[in-house]
């Protein structure tokens, strides 16, 4: 126990400095965790500890609370909304993308049905843990690459459902039929779902209405961290992975008032937890092994990458703009963290060699290291490869703009709101992050602009300092909030109004000092009662 104490307190001492250092210069903290990981390992001989389950269940939970985390940010509305990035995109991304893999490896590399199928089901899978932790991190999430994004892993997760049943059918040399196995899954799927979205979603709302009401933090904390775990249990139990029950819980959360709040509170256990993630995947690496084999490494690496990301890129093209399709494929390209699953139960059941497995995870961690270093320079990478022309996105015709107005989304309000302001004759710049929004307003002959109102460098080129007001007109409130920290951060002065559509809405928005917040209900009704005043009293 003495042992253990002292290796992690030498290996959080060891992921602080590394960190402090990478931060510097500007490298992500997951490298950090992840040479942790390699010191620990062989500066105390520890690589058997690396495959101790409990280490590994550890690593997991940082797995789980980032599902849960976007679970929160996907409420059962949302999800109904990203049906085509989720059902759609992420169908055809893992189908298509593991048929190609499988005809390579098995023709190419002329590995056995078996192997070749599992290795193409794993290399269809992405991290998770990196690109959602960079889109959230960075606020792209809300992009619609970043949507695409996440919709796609959210399937992918989804999706290591029937992949490790169908290893585990394999394994057994099919000695249970495999359509028995599928239909006590789907089974099993109703009765998770079920049980959580309606038993659970009355427990979890009472349970955080009684701990937010005795305004003890320690304890709402507490319930968020018992609903979390429960529901991870309960779908683990159920056959499923500890992932799939927490995303189902922050999903019946994010229905709630709470779910701000949750969110800004679980954020520090999330980061610890992933960081745990990282340092198990480092304790993996054989460096040996690597160097063996380094050229064979490097090379399978280039040709998932770009395979991959010609074939997201190829699907996605179809339904949204070239450079979109693009960043959401350089996202998507490295090999996720699943297929660490994958293949250790593969390799359990014999199914794959033991040193072919070595080999593949070394693959995986090359992909996962190399990948936080590109992802920052994703968007300057796809301006140089493409040039949108179909969308205005040179925002340098606004330089030197001043007294003008900068109204944030052009969907039905802000269609009304740019209509009121020609009639003021009053000069206005619209900015969405929706490529279809964007293109109406263009059709409209207006100044439309693709960006995200979010972003310090968009605002900077709108000018927004020298703006007479800035009006958002965005449905999403996480996004109006964002939208005016950003604004109120670089312009103290500015004019913003914003459109609430409920009481909550506008207490959410209430400490940032915002100029005007226009209650939807509200103005309605004051409207309905001046029109009332100004009818003309019928007499029968």
């Amino acid at each position: 126990m003495q042992n253990i104490l002292v290796y992690i307190v030498i290996a959080l001492g060891l992921s602080i400095v590394i960190n402090i250092f990478l931060k510097k210069i500007g490298i992500s903290q997951i490298i950090g965790y992840i040479l942790t990981g390699i010191v620990i390992a062989y500066g105390f001989d520890l690589h058997e500890a690396s495959h101790s389950h409990e280490l590994e269940m550890a690593g997991e939970f940082g797995i789980v609370f980032l599902m849960f985390t976007i679970g929160l940010e996907i409420s059962l509305e949302r999800m109904g909304s990203m049906k085509k990035e989720i059902f759609t995109n992420g169908f055809l991304q893992v189908g298509v993308t593991t048929i190609i893999t499988y005809i390579l490896a098995h023709y190419l590399f002329a590995l056995d049905g078996k192997s070749s199928i599992i290795i193409a089901l794993a290399f269809s899978l992405s991290s998770t843990a990196i690109v959602l932790t960079y889109l959230k991190s960075s606020k792209e999430i809300h992009t619609a690459y970043g949507q695409n994004a996440t919709g796609i892993l959210i399937f992918q997760d989804i999706a290591v459902i029937p992949i490790l049943i169908l290893i585990g059918f394999l394994t057994n040399e099919g000695e249970q039929d495999i359509f028995v196995i599928l239909w006590h899954t789907l089974l099993s799927g109703i009765v998770v779902i079920g049980v959580l979205f309606t038993v659970g979603k009355r427990v979890v709302t009472r349970l955080l209405h009684f701990s937010s009401s005795l305004e003890v933090d320690e304890l709402f904390m507490g319930s968020v961290l018992f609903i979390v775990m429960a529901s991870s249990l309960f779908a683990y139990y159920m056959g499923f992975t500890y992932s799939l029950g927490a995303f189902v819980a922050g999903m019946i959360i994010a229905e709630t008032k709470y779910h701000h709040k949750v969110e800004s509170d679980i954020a520090p256990f999330k980061d610890i937890l992933l960081g745990t993630f990282f340092v198990v995947v480092g304790m993996k690496i054989d460096v040996l092994l690597f160097v063996d084999h380094i050229g064979l490494i490097i090379g399978l690496f280039l040709l998932i990458f770009f395979l991959k990301s010609l074939l997201i890129f190829i699907l996605l093209q179809i339904s949204t703009t070239n450079i979109t399709a693009l960043k959401t494929a350089l996202f998507l390209s490295q090999v996720g963290e699943f297929s660490f699953v994958i293949f250790a139960l593969a390799a359990s059941g014999h199914i794959l060699d033991e040193t072919l497995v070595s080999l593949l995870v070394l693959v995986v961690i090359f992909s996962m290291v190399v990948t936080p270093f590109f992802v920052p320079y994703i968007n300057k990478i796809t301006k140089k490869l493409i040039q949108e022309k179909d969308v205005t996105t040179d925002l340098s015709a606004v330089q030197g703009r001043e007294n003008h107005v900068i109204v944030c989304g052009y969907s039905v309000v802000g269609k009304f709101v740019t209509r009121y302001l020609e009639e003021l004759d009053a000069p206005c710049v619209i900015i969405d992050n929706s490529n279809k929004h964007v293109k109406e307003a263009l059709e409209d002959g207006k100044e439309a602009y693709l960006g995200d109102a979010s972003k310090t460098a968009i605002l900077e080129a709108l000018n927004t300092e020298k703006a007479a007001a800035v009006i958002v007109t965005l449905d999403n409130i996480a996004k109006k909030r964002l939208i005016c920290e950003v604004v109120l951060k670089q312009a103290e002065n500015a004019n913003i109004i914003v459109k609430v559509v409920s009481l909550e809405e506008k207490e959410m928005l209430s400490d940032l000092g915002i100029t005007t917040i226009v209650d939807e209900k509200s103005e309605v009704a004051r409207v309905l009662v001046e029109r009332m005043l100004t009818c003309q009293i019928k007499y029968s």
